[in-house]
């Protein structure tokens, strides 16, 4: 049994009923910054009985930053974790909370779980709605694999926290303005609330969770079809096509063409024009009705 108080141990368990944790047993990482979902995954990885390496990353952006990675280890060092700190240096400036994802998932490991809950679930919906996006944007995070926490809420984490003795970490960055994310979490979403009269949490994430069920659907379908093949491309659904082209124009990076340019290559598809760029110095053509990537 975990050194845990009694109340957290019952609040965990019975949360566990709605995550989505590897089987006991296995060795996992967890990413574990210090605040309250974090610290709430590496409670629960623990109460699944996984070997779990707690990894604390400081990106150095603000003054005090590495002494978070005490209250990481100290949590580690009470429920029989691992614990490994890595530092990154980062700048301030554009994109920086992309970068800061990015060195984060590089220093942990591609496979590294993260504390992600129904909350971050429903801000990224709604972050992918006001770029402008498919039914693939619309499904946000996959629950499960690295993503074990997406069924529980931000209450949880934080009253598990607090039963279990834990101070979490307060990241001042969760509260600024520049990010998208910020701005949807402490103004959008409340709104939101507001003017529905309730909570539209749950009701994002289903709808993320029915998404999902229809994106895999989607890209089932396109998985099976040639994407050279502008003949068959343009007698299956559109959005069927549309998958499957980006399954093919994917870049190294696993990232899919923009809109903009899926469009260009489905006039290619529809013979309207012969021949598109791309953005890496890529190039679609069309020869005797099947296309090529150059």
């Amino acid at each position: 049994m975990l050194d845990l108080p009694e109340p957290a141990q019952v609040l965990g368990l019975e949360l566990l009923n709605d995550c989505l944790f590897p089987e006991a047993g296995e060795s996992v990482v967890c990413a574990v910054s210090g605040g309250a979902d974090s610290l709430a995954l590496l409670i629960l990885a623990r109460l699944s009985d996984l070997s779990v390496t707690a990894v604390h990353v400081d990106h150095g952006l603000r003054t005090g930053s590495a002494a978070e990675k005490d209250v990481v280890y100290s949590a580690a060092t009470q429920l029989g974790a691992g614990f490994r700190a890595e530092r990154v240096q980062l700048e301030d400036g554009p994109d920086l909370e992309a970068r800061a994802r990015k060195a984060r998932k590089i220093a942990c490991g591609q496979d590294a779980l993260t504390g992600h809950t129904a909350d971050d679930q429903a801000e990224t919906l709604l972050i992918n709605l006001l770029r402008g996006t498919g039914v693939a944007g619309l499904a946000a995070m996959v629950a499960g694999g690295i993503h074990p926490l997406l069924r529980i809420r931000r209450t949880d984490t934080v009253e598990l926290c607090r039963l279990a003795g834990f101070d979490p970490v307060q990241d001042p960055s969760n509260d600024d303005s520049r990010f998208v994310r910020n701005r949807v979490r402490h103004e959008l979403i409340p709104l939101m609330n507001s003017i529905s009269q309730r909570d539209v949490t749950p009701l994002l994430a289903r709808t993320a969770d029915r998404a999902r069920g229809l994106h895999t659907a989607i890209d089932e379908l396109a998985g099976d079809l040639d994407p050279t093949d502008t003949r068959l491309l343009q007698t299956v659904p559109h959005a069927v096509a549309a998958q499957c082209l980006r399954r093919w124009l994917q870049d190294d990076e696993g990232h899919p063409p923009s809109s903009a340019a899926l469009d260009r290559v489905f006039q290619i598809v529809h013979h309207r024009t012969i021949a598109c760029e791309l953005s890496g110095g890529r190039r679609v053509a069309r020869s005797d009705g099947f296309l090529r990537l150059e």
